[in-house]
């Protein structure tokens, strides 16, 4: 399972049009539209038969999108990784301290 999150420019007017085109771009939520800033946030998840890549590029192609921020991302697919049960992180050897 892959999530990421974008922050999307958007001329506040256009955000309703925007809206209606994001929604029809597989694996796309829109769940905040700031209409005073003119910003959407917007999560992309990946599913069968499309992948996050190919949903983050048709957001961007949605004309009344100016522009698009990465704002997070999640692979699930190396979730074990980070589950302590699994792995145990070591401290750095032969590290220097930055101070």
């Amino acid at each position: 399972m892959k999530i990421v999150s974008l922050v999307l420019r958007v001329m506040p007017e256009q955000i309703p049009t925007a809206r209606a085109g994001l929604e029809q771009i597989p694996g796309v939520q829109v769940h905040v539209e700031d209409f005073d800033a003119g910003r959407m946030i917007v999560t992309v998840e990946d599913g069968a038969g499309y992948s996050v890549a190919d949903s983050i590029i048709a957001a961007h192609k949605v004309p009344q999108v100016l522009s698009a921020t990465l704002a997070y991302e999640f692979n699930g697919d190396n979730a074990e990784a980070f589950d302590p049960a699994i792995t145990s992180l070591q401290p750095a050897t032969g590290v220097q301290p930055c101070h």
